[in-house]
């Protein structure tokens, strides 16, 4: 740091903001690569929200009570590292100078758990938004679940930066809709109103009235003409901050680039550097060092640095206030402690549901008896369904439903938002204290990959509950009936996908689910399928495992191995039985998962899968990409080539090779 910004050419504020775009220019110059706009533009909201407003603590970014900040158009991320350097986070100059660099802590785009004080990550344009009206919802519920008068414990804001292409994104729509719905006083989204994107002005698309559209969204709507107005963005926060019935938006009416004399309010300005000439002009105009690069004032820095101590201040207030209402309710503040740090409760996985007596049962249905007696064990397990409750089994009974009447109730009516569920689902998990799941058709896993690869991605303990999970859906026909869902969720990386066979495995599954330190994908039959009979064939425990031998008909060293999963086990099975009575040596196995079995030592899976095996034919009812690796060259999969039809399910199962017959005649041909 230096004194390089004389202290009469601007005031204490101004020379803050000038810093967060200079910072902005010159690492996107250095990098080559970058969107500077949208930083230099947002740079006066920033700094007022984050040096007079937000509740946060630099030196302890994961402090519960924190207010939380999302940039949902995580392009614009020199802004939040700027803000994220100077008000004291553990990110240095030389983090900025590393924008995006190898091994940086500075990507492109914002990454949670990547750099501290980062909340979620963005980039993926209306994701943030989704995640911020979860975020508040978690705020809210745990609020209204822990709270006690006198005793405010959780007390906090979401803060949401957002811009044109957010606006344009479904997400962002399904989000907003459900937030006004919900009345989620505690959600205050900022629009960057710059009227640009890439390919020009928003004009040549985007010619809606969004204050209007908020406004039929039930949402407080404020509109700050002026996106310099550091005391008008102040007072627009702050009058947010009063409306407790709605969520609020400010459009703010900005300019891309501010301060660059031939690029401000210009497309050419979104995604690209400024340029050295440009950038030396824009200094210039803006009064700051023209040939100067990252140049940091001591008074300026420190004036942001202020944070570090208000922050400790924040926090060390509500340490006190926390000791108090344990002192007073002893029992919920180590309910509130455990959640907030994700530890279940003493004796969650026992008196769990066993089905003895049970002959058959759709593993959705077993997933709804298992989803209530552990909800009955952990109270931090919230979730609903996109308006598929009674078929996705995922109603807590006897609990409340989360509205703005009663935010304290656990059952969430996320309607027909597939995308939005899953993304306000991140966001809830994000902000911590809750275990959501949620519940849709596999089918309508299409509407939720991008919110789902990026829960992947952030590694975070969500439970997609993904019923009518084959062409056993039979009548609604190839639009209902899932082929590829599976195949799509299991190429993406970190998210593990459970197909169980049966009730019991199903109770396994969510048991894994509830344990896993990222995504899981729960894929549920709509039809009854047997319940293993576990004295002839091993636990469902060994679920855990991802695949494990369910027999090894006529005693002798098996000779081909049959491989499957969910309602095609049974099949798999029967065929096992017809090739024993011919006297073919057949294995069995049960993989309900393949990411949970990669996890497993080589010992392990080649004691399932035997290398030196003669065939190996998998049965799934959807398609037989990916299989490869676990039948080998000289294996085969009875799969799905294409669609399904409409007819009753086990018409369908049986007029696309999903029988007996046609398991063993594949299985002799392959030992020919």
């Amino acid at each position: 740091m230096t004194e390089c910004l004389p202290q009469d050419q601007a005031k204490p504020d101004e020379m803050c903001v000038n810093i967060i775009r200079t910072l902005a220019m010159d690492a996107i110059q250095k990098a080559n690569s970058g969107h500077p706009g949208a930083p230099m533009g947002l740079a006066p909201a920033a700094y007022t929200l984050w040096t007079r407003i937000m509740k946060h603590n630099p030196k302890n970014p994961d402090w519960h009570d924190r207010d939380r900040f999302v940039l949902s158009g995580g392009h614009a991320s020199m802004l939040l590292y700027s803000m994220l350097y100077l008000t004291g986070y553990d990110v240095s100059l030389e983090d900025i100078k590393n924008f995006r660099q190898w091994g940086s802590r500075t990507p492109g785009h914002p990454e949670y758990g990547h750099t501290p004080g980062v909340e979620t990550t963005t980039g993926p344009l209306g994701q943030g938004v989704a995640n911020a009206v979860g975020m508040a919802m978690a705020e809210r519920h745990l609020a209204a679940r822990f709270n006690r008068p006198g005793h405010e414990v959780i007390d906090h804001y979401t803060y949401v930066i957002c811009g044109d292409g957010d606006m344009m994104e479904g997400i962002a729509s399904e989000a907003a809709s459900f937030a006004g719905h919900l009345g989620l006083g505690r959600l205050i989204c900022i629009y960057d109103d710059n009227k640009i994107s890439i390919e020009g002005k928003t004009e040549i698309t985007f010619t809606e009235d969004v204050a209007r559209r908020f406004d039929a969204y039930n949402w407080h709507v404020q509109k700050v003409e002026d996106g310099n107005d550091l005391n008008a963005i102040d007072t627009a926060i702050k009058t947010a901050q009063a409306e407790t019935g709605k969520p609020s938006l400010i459009l703010l009416r900005t300019h891309i680039a501010y301060g660059s004399p031939n690029k401000q309010d210009s497309h050419e300005a979104h995604g690209s550097p400024l340029g050295d000439e440009e950038i030396r002009l824009t200094k210039k105009n803006l009064g700051c060092p023209e040939n100067e690069c990252f140049c940091v004032p001591d008074d300026p820095i420190a004036s942001c640095r202020s944070c570090v101590d208000k922050g400790a201040a924040f926090e060390a207030a509500w340490k006190e206030k926390f000791a108090a209402y344990q002192a007073q309710y002893p029992d919920l503040a180590k309910e509130l402690a455990d959640a907030l740090n994700g530890v279940l409760p003493q004796g969650w996985d026992t008196g769990l549901p066993d089905f003895a007596g049970t002959s058959s049962i759709a593993t959705r249905a077993a997933s709804g008896k298992a989803l209530n007696a552990l909800a009955a064990k952990i109270p931090a397990l919230i979730g609903g369904s996109a308006d598929l409750a009674p078929s996705n089994n995922t109603f807590i009974n006897g609990a409340k439903e989360f509205q703005k009447t009663d935010y304290s109730g656990r059952n969430i009516r996320f309607g027909v938002r597939e995308h939005a569920m899953a993304s306000v689902m991140s966001g809830m998990a994000l902000h911590k204290g809750v275990k959501p799941y949620g519940g849709t058709f596999l089918v309508f896993a299409d509407y939720m990959r991008p919110a789902m690869r990026l829960a992947a991605l952030m590694k975070l303990p969500v439970v997609y509950v993904l019923t009518h999970d084959s062409i056993a859906v039979g009548e609604d026909g190839p639009t209902h009936q899932p082929v590829e869902h599976v195949a799509s969720l299991r190429c993406i990386p970190g998210m593990t996908v459970i197909r169980p066979a049966d009730a019991a495995e199903t109770v396994e599954a969510w048991k894994t689910a509830l344990t896993s330190s990222g995504p899981v994908s729960l894929i549920l039959s709509r039809q009854n399928l047997p319940i293993l009979d576990r004295k002839r064939y091993p636990s469902a425990e060994n679920l855990k495992k991802g695949a494990y031998t369910l027999s090894d008909f006529n005693g002798k060293p098996p000779e081909i191995i049959l491989i499957a999963t969910g309602s095609e086990v049974q099949l798999a099975l029967t065929a096992g039985d017809r090739l024993a009575e011919q006297g073919i040596a057949v294995r069995v196995v049960n993989m309900p998962s393949w990411e949970l079995f990669e996890k497993c030592s080589q010992e392990y899976k080649d004691s399932v899968l035997l290398p030196n095996i003669k065939a190996r034919l998998a049965i799934e009812a959807g398609i037989s990409m990916g299989w490869d690796r676990y039948v080998g060259d000289k294996g085969a999969v009875i799969g799905m080539n294409g669609f399904g039809a409409s007819a009753p399910g086990n018409i369908v199962m049986q007029k696309f090779g999903f029988t007996v017959e046609n398991v063993v005649n594949k299985a002799i041909e392959l030992l020919k």
